[in-house]
């Protein structure tokens, strides 16, 4: 990714971009312009390389070295790995329009040229991107680039990236500047862009009208507060450890919400469970609850743990434990993390009866409607943080989603999914229940949506009502092949679930069990039971 920035009347101001809503990965988001290194990019020629980059070292304790090491796993690559460079500024060119050019003896090319090229690259298919020299009339200029940072997706999402950032110097007397296409006019992946000073970016942020990632939250936050030339900015850009808590990353996408991805025994495709904290975090003396520690692990409890105790240590107040509901994936950590921190655990009356003489047995009860407010600390940016409790059973009868209305995110747990799908397994799951708790969640009016599995969502509504919309177009098989002559679960199972692979047909088997139940209480498919 390149970080476009300039010297404006109001001081520094960067240049970023906001993705596609239609886009299946971060659609919706604001971020830097940027994507992902090409087969051609790796042979491209550029003139020079990055400043910078090259003097950062890997540092013995960070995060990164540090989970490579416990994991006996190899060390990161360098950080300027073939192609990155060259990939960093085609990128930047396609997406808007700027590229540094090391200039040929022809000369340089002229603005309505670039603009022909450009339009004719974004047609080219993504693993065959290239810049051609010949064409642009000189070298792509990897020179004007500094480095400024590296950073992993964490395993919150299903597509993995490793970023490279860079920081590019345009002044607003360039003849070319920044512009976005629009997708009807030959464009690429992005909606809008704009120069915008790093403290109303936060700001922005901070009242929800945006939503982006920690990379990008922690550059405008030291472009906030430092200098894009200084030594010490570009220091906290390269080795960004006051970004993190302890061993773990401070995932933060909406202001109240921390999230810790944790390696837990679910349902595959996911492989971790979302726990999350609510609350003030950031200014001493703020509230916070915890809510589905669930995995079991040493390791990821060790660096749950850890992360926790720096929040502790800075004067953040653990309140309690809050779960979503019963499953093993979302209480693995209960036992010993109320016993660290001598927290009480609560959620529903169900919730309580099936945890009732296990180590994760509840000290309370969440009621439906009810809110609690969590005090935010002391000083600047100490804000409270309301989180009302909404009951969405279905998949599980005491399942609770958190639902803030005034920053409005909601805490889905395993009410839909952001990886993978979610089972409604009779008894314990009741089609109708589910569906209406779909309803119900849809209009809460959230804005930005944390499953319990997978990445966040952006559209919960629309997300919702897929979900919704899905089981009730899966119900319509049920119909047109009970209508069919197929009556018993064995004879409508491949005909129903024909679009699911063999291996999930287990799985399939019990939601065809609780479409039958809800259809059969509804007097849709007669007298038979349906197996």
């Amino acid at each position: 990714a390149v970080i476009p920035w300039r010297r404006g009347e109001r001081g520094v101001e960067v240049y970023w971009v906001r993705r596609s809503s239609k886009l299946r990965f971060m659609g919706g988001w604001h971020a830097f312009p940027g994507g992902v290194v090409s087969r051609r990019d790796r042979s491209t020629e550029v003139h020079g390389e990055p400043a910078g980059a090259a003097g950062v070292e890997l540092r013995a304790g960070t995060p990164q070295v540090q989970r490579a090491q416990e994991e006996g796993g190899e060390l990161p690559s360098p950080h300027l790995a073939p192609g990155v460079a060259a990939g960093a500024l085609r990128e930047l060119f396609e997406e808007t329009g700027v590229l540094p050019l090391e200039v040929l003896a022809e000369g340089r090319p002229s603005a309505e040229a670039l603009e022909t090229y450009r339009r004719r690259l974004l047609t080219e298919s993504e693993k065959d991107a290239a810049l051609d020299p010949h064409a642009l009339g000189g070298l792509p200029d990897a020179s004007r680039l500094v480095f400024a940072g590296r950073w992993k997706t964490p395993p919150v999402a299903p597509v993995c990236f490793d970023n490279r950032f860079f920081l590019l110097p345009w002044p607003a007397d360039r003849l070319l500047q920044p512009h976005i296409l629009a997708s009807g006019d030959g464009g690429g992946e992005l909606e809008s862009g704009e120069w915008i000073r790093p403290a109303e970016a936060l700001e922005a942020w901070r009242r929800g009208s945006v939503l982006t990632s920690p990379p990008i939250l922690h550059t405008l936050k030291v472009l906030t507060e430092d200098d894009p030339e200084s030594p010490r900015a570009l220091e906290r850009l390269r080795v960004p450890e006051e970004a993190n808590l302890g061993p773990l990353r401070r995932i933060e996408f909406r202001p109240g919400l921390l999230l810790f991805p944790l390696e837990t025994a679910t349902l595959p495709p996911a492989t971790h469970t979302n726990c999350l904290l609510l609350g003030d975090s950031h200014a001493p003396g703020g509230e916070a609850v915890l809510v589905d520690p669930g995995s079991s692990r040493t390791s990821e409890l060790d660096h749950l743990e850890q992360a926790l105790a720096v929040l502790v240590e800075g004067g953040t107040r653990l309140r309690a434990i809050w779960l979503t509901h019963h499953h093993p994936d979302h209480t693995g950590g209960v036992p010993r993390l109320r016993r660290r921190f001598g927290l009480d655990v609560l959620g529903h009356r169900e919730t309580a009866s099936r945890l009732e003489g296990t180590g994760s047995a509840l000290d309370g009860i969440l009621e439906d409607g009810q809110e609690v407010s969590l005090a935010g600390g002391e000083g600047p940016g100490g804000e409270d943080t309301l989180v009302r409790v909404v009951h969405t059973p279905g998949h599980a009868r005491g399942h609770l989603c958190f639902f803030e209305p005034r920053r409005r995110w909601l805490v889905a747990g395993d009410l839909v999914a952001g990886l993978g799908t979610i089972v409604v397994d009779p008894p314990e799951g009741d089609m109708d229940q589910y569906l209406a708790s779909l309803e119900k969640a849809r209009d809460l009016g959230a804005t930005t949506l944390f499953p319990a599995h997978g990445p966040v969502i952006a559209d919960p509504y629309r997300h919702l009502e897929h979900y919704r919309t899905h089981r009730l177009w899966r119900e319509e098989r049920i119909r047109k092949a009970w209508a069919g002559g197929l009556t018993t679960a064995e004879e409508l199972l491949p005909v129903v679930y024909d679009d699911v692979e063999p291996i999930a047909l287990p799985l399939a088997a019990r939601q065809l069990q609780a479409h039958l139940e809800r259809l059969h209480r509804r007097g849709e498919l007669g007298g038979a039971s349906g197996g």
